[in-house]
């Protein structure tokens, strides 16, 4: 176990290296949470008054929905640099190596999770510059990076595995296309439950993504449900140890096929 930690780390520090040297790639991941901030901020902000959103500021409101909207958009994507590296022959060159195969595969799990949490802080970070308030400070921050981060492990693992399973850009870039505004909009990121109909408030209690905001947005509320919290983490965490599973069994099935 402390081998393959220890490896995990090496294989991290290498995706790590890479995401240092491309500084424009932390610039541009942040321009879509600038603009769901601040145009949309501004182009919602009475929405409030309908009621059922928990404060008088629409952008409260958004930032934890930015936050886990961008963890989404940025690790469904994980796949593609697992293909890459299939068809590079790197991860094959990997596989002559005594490296431990949940370690080649976690490592760029354990990547996205702080690349992840650095977009997440940042975004908290431009919404209390745009005049956000944060009633559950640190604490409340900290629950939503970490709701933010288990989600990202969610769908990054799920990606990889993909990204073994089709071995095809377009393949990736249709399923993710597909997924990503159903999953949004079938969530609270943008307007509160109490104003969806029915049929979508049923669809969003079953919405990974919708979790991690409520287990965000309590936390951060001044007065929060932390069994809610509580609850929503939970699940959170059993998928994410669910689906890095299932990355490492899928990595396993593409080692005996090459």
């Amino acid at each position: 176990m402390t081998t393959a930690v220890t490896q995990t780390w090496y294989m991290t520090q290498r995706q790590l290296m890479v995401f240092a040297r491309q500084p424009a790639y932390a610039v541009i991941m942040l321009v879509q949470p600038v603009v769901w901030l601040f145009l949309f901020g501004a182009l919602f902000r009475n929405v409030v008054e309908l009621g059922g959103f928990g404060t008088t500021s629409y952008l409260d409101y958004l930032v934890p929905g930015v936050v886990v909207m961008s963890a989404l958009g940025s690790n469904m994507w994980a796949g593609m640099g697992t293909l890459e590296e299939i068809q590079r022959g790197t991860l094959n060159r990997f596989l002559t190596t005594p490296a431990s195969r949940a370690a080649l595969m976690n490592g760029n799990v354990v990547h996205n999770g702080i690349v992840t949490a650095f977009q997440s802080v940042v975004i908290v970070l431009l919404g209390l510059l745009g005049g956000a308030d944060y009633p559950g400070g640190v604490t409340g921050v900290l629950v939503l990076v970490v709701a933010s981060v288990l989600l990202g492990t969610v769908f990054g693992a799920l990606s990889n595995a993909l990204g073994m399973l089709v071995r095809e850009r377009e393949s990736i870039i249709g399923i993710n296309t597909f997924l990503l505004l159903p999953l949004t909009f079938l969530s609270s990121a943008f307007m509160a439950p109490d104003q969806m109909p029915s049929w979508m408030r049923r669809i969003a209690d079953v919405n990974p993504l919708n979790w991690a905001m409520t287990a965000g947005r309590s936390a951060l509320s001044a007065d929060p449900e932390w069994g809610a919290v509580l609850g929503r983490g939970g699940a959170l965490l059993a998928l994410a140890v669910a689906a890095v599973w299932l990355s490492i069994r899928t990595f396993r099935s593409y080692q005996r096929s090459v």
